[in-house]
């Protein structure tokens, strides 16, 4: 399994913007699709963005446009740039890193939004 540790959540205002980090511990974390997935209360937890080590994206539609996700391979770390925040992205934001049988899950970070 892989340790992963998110940082960077908050209470922000409508509209505002937040970075997301995650750092990994594997010394092969250019191998792993690296993911955010979030979960509001009382919903299930659904995918954000994806990124593969290639650096290929994918994001769900409700996100498009207003989130990026990128990596540093050199620094173990994946990232979210969340931007135009609606009171809807209001949710505790896991990072997940996938590579064969592993399938690991950060200890979450919550990010609320709100005026």
């Amino acid at each position: 399994q892989v340790q992963l540790v998110e940082s960077g959540g908050g209470l922000v205002q409508p509209g505002g913007s937040l970075r997301l980090s995650c750092a990994a511990s594997t010394s092969i974390f250019s191998y792993f699709t690296m993911g955010w997935y979030r979960q509001a209360p009382g919903k299930q937890r659904e995918l954000v963005a994806t990124i593969t080590g290639g650096g290929t994206t994918n994001y769900a539609d409700s996100v498009k446009g207003r989130f990026t996700i990128s990596r540093d391979n050199a620094k173990n770390t994946v990232y979210l740039q969340m931007s135009s925040l609606k009171p809807e992205d209001t949710a505790v934001y896991y990072c997940n890193a996938k590579r064969a049988m592993i399938n690991s899950w950060g200890q979450g970070t919550q990010v609320t939004v709100s005026s």
